[in-house]
């Protein structure tokens, strides 16, 4: 046993060599106890009695784990824990006691730097960096000129690992799902030197800080993610060529699908491998969002096309807030973050202005050829086509509206604000187009009588009118100042062209209304006959109309009917004395009014206001009782309010049996009964009375 003492002497259960002026070498090894109360002070110890010790104090420290000086490994659930051989336990007596001594020793030694190198060629660097702590504190026991000498060693391995880590978390996105292992290796790596920094900070003021230590890796991380954002955003590589698309154009798609896919990524992946504190979805979103914010401020204040204006206002309201929004989980991190745009609402309004500016002049262009290609048409000697048996040159029609309502989509894509703005603008246009159009109708109706189709070319233009006045009837609010202002150019057109599709027929119905004074409405049925065989063969011509206007002309031609009738019975040719003749006259006019009604009816005419007028009239000229005329007379200048004094009297012609008081009370009851009426619809105000 004694054999054994040196053993003892060196080890550290018993005394060092060199030391014996501790303890006594004579005293029995039984009484251990005794023998430490009366050790004296001992020299300085050896470098792996410190360690050992220090090993000891690692043990008590909490969450000291994944820092102890034990080998490491990553277990299942991927957490640095020590790998390390417990003290046997059972081993009783000396021989027990000498077996574990030699284990502390064997496994209480410093790692080498080769080891360390080992682990991080096997890419384990979560257990190398734990190497290289207990590296480090192992340096405390040395000489200044050693410290200097290990710590350079240390230096180089930390360099290493730091190159690996860095390199590994710069491709985090990538790695994520192609090696998230070692990414998660690296992430550990970097909690655990931030961990050491914190402890050392805790244990030492700050005036005591070395050069190394703390070594600050989360401001290098964030520098690190900093870059691997740029680099992949600058990276226009990876995202496909998309025809057609301008180099702004191309830039933009790929910074917003690389920002969309990488924060997805890190959203579902990436997120949960770091602590809450380094707030990693919106350290990583903020970098993305700067440096598409960047380039996007760049583009707005450089010299932009047309379109690019375009596409980069559409990625600033339309695509940047809400395409980024599609996957859930991305959502869910980017509501938490608050990115703001991607432009100060400053430029972004200028902006705007200019894309408004640009789109008001290219579709005021647009619409100005659009209609000299259609007066070009107007001169060929050609019948405009007929669509569903009507007349149509609707390409103008169709390309001003689909013109004005495409761009009115394209600015609502960008945003409500832009769209409702643009709106504004070309429903400004639009009235002053029309007023182009009515103003070149005019011409061609006025200097182009003798052109072969010239009545097919008229109505193919008020078919035209039909595409307007739908579109604006649909799509402009009413109060909309430029309304009013549409349909009423619109109705310029319409009627200007009836009046000169209907000049003939009324040129040809003037002579045979005439008839009817000059035989003092004797044979009164066959006149209204040859009317009404007239006027059909006339709208036999009319039915290329579209089916509006058509209804339309025969309403107009319905009034005229009417009122050249109403203007024979104002022209004081007939006096009839005796109620005898006036009751025949009543039946006459009865019975063309019915005749006049069932025509105008079954060709489609809805206006119905106009039957009543001959009727009444017929029953004025019927009735002896001068009540009875006052009331007839009150019930008609309801109906028909723009009869006037002089229109009366000169009807009332007709009834010579009537005194001169009696005339007076009747037209003095006109007076009071439409003094404030006004005219539902035009009848007696374009009759003028001799």
């Amino acid at each position: 046993m004694m054999k054994m003492l040196p053993f003892f002497q060196s080890g550290p259960f018993g005394i060092r060599s060199g030391s014996e002026g501790c303890i006594d070498a004579n005293r029995p090894f039984e009484n251990t106890s005794a023998v430490a109360e009366e050790a004296p002070a001992c020299p300085e110890p050896s470098a792996d009695e410190i360690w050992s010790r220090d090993q000891e104090k690692m043990r008590e420290r909490p969450g000291a784990a994944c820092r102890a000086s034990r080998a490491s490994s990553t277990t299942s659930n991927e957490s640095c824990i020590s790998a390390g051989d417990s003290p046997e336990k059972g081993n009783k007596g000396i021989k027990g006691m000498l077996k574990s001594a030699f284990k502390i020793v064997k496994k209480n030694k410093p790692p080498s730097v080769k080891q360390v190198m080992d682990l991080l060629g096997e890419q384990k660097l979560c257990d190398a960096i734990q190497h290289l702590f207990v590296l480090e504190r192992s340096l405390s026991s040395k000489s200044e000129e050693g410290l200097n000498t290990s710590q350079k060693d240390i230096e180089s391995v930390y360099e290493i690992l730091k190159h690996k880590v860095f390199s590994t978390l710069k491709d985090s996105v990538m790695l994520a799902k192609t090696n998230p292992d070692l990414l998660q290796q690296a992430v550990e790596a970097l909690k655990e030197q931030e961990k050491e920094d914190q402890n050392y900070m805790s244990e030492n003021p700050p005036d005591q800080n070395t050069q190394f230590r703390p070594r600050k890796w989360k401001e290098l991380w964030m520098a690190t993610v900093k870059e691997s954002v740029e680099a992949r955003m600058k990276d226009t590589s990876r995202t496909p060529r998309t025809e057609n698309l301008s180099a702004v154009g191309q830039n933009l798609l790929h910074m917003g699908k690389t920002m969309r896919e990488d924060l997805t990524v890190v959203a579902k992946y990436i997120n949960k491998l770091y602590p809450p504190e380094f707030n990693v979805f919106s350290v990583y979103a903020e970098l993305y969002h700067n440096y598409f914010a960047t380039q996007a401020k760049k583009d707005a204040e450089s010299h932009l096309e047309d379109k690019d204006i375009y596409l980069l206002l559409s990625w600033v309201h339309n695509f940047y807030p809400k395409d980024m929004r599609k996957d859930h989980a991305l959502a869910m991190e980017l509501d938490k973050v608050k990115l703001g745009s991607l432009l100060p609402s400053s430029l972004s309004k200028e902006l705007e202005n200019k894309y408004l500016d640009s789109e008001e002049v290219t579709v005021k262009n647009s619409l100005s050829r659009c209609l000299g290609k259609e007066i070009q048409r107007w001169k060929e000697d050609k019948e405009p086509e007929k669509l569903n048996g009507h007349f149509q040159s609707e390409l103008l029609g169709i390309f001003v509206i689909q013109s004005i309502y495409s761009s009115q989509n394209r600015a609502e894509a960008i945003s409500k604000a832009v769209g409702e703005e643009l709106s504004h603008r070309l429903l400004k246009e639009l009235p002053a187009f029309l007023r182009s159009y009515r103003d070149a109708f005019e011409d061609f109706k006025e200097k182009s009588k003798k052109h072969r189709y010239y009545k097919p070319i008229l109505i193919a233009n008020i078919n035209n009118c039909w595409n307007f006045r739908e579109y604006t009837e649909k799509y402009v609010a009413e109060k909309c100042d430029s309304k009013a202002d549409i349909l009423s150019t619109l109705a310029d057109i319409e009627n200007s062209g009836f009046d000169v599709l209907l000049q003939q027929l009324f040129a040809q119905l003037k002579p045979m209304y005439k008839k009817f004074t000059e035989n003092k409405w004797d044979s009164s049925s066959e006149i209204m006959n040859e009317i009404i065989k007239t006027t059909s063969k006339h709208i036999s011509d009319f039915q290329t109309l579209k089916e509006p206007f058509f209804h339309a002309i025969i309403e107009k031609i319905h009034a005229r009917l009417v009122k050249e009738y109403i203007v024979r019975l104002l022209k004081r040719k007939v006096s009839l004395k005796t109620p005898a003749q006036q009751q025949t006259l009543a039946q006459h006019i009865s019975k063309n009014a019915a005749d006049l009604e069932a025509f105008c009816t079954s060709n489609g005419s809805q206006a119905t206001w106009l039957n009543s007028a001959l009727p009444k009239l017929a029953e004025i000229i019927r009735l002896q009782d001068l009540g009875a005329i006052k009331i007839e007379v009150a019930t008609f200048a309801k109906t028909y309010p723009d009869i006037r004094k002089k229109h009366l009297e000169a009807f009332l012609h007709i009834k010579a049996n009537l005194s001169r008081n009696e005339l007076k009370s009747i037209l003095g009851y006109l007076a009071d009964s439409t003094a404030s009426t006004q005219p539902r619809a035009p009848l007696f105000s374009s009759i003028n009375v001799s």
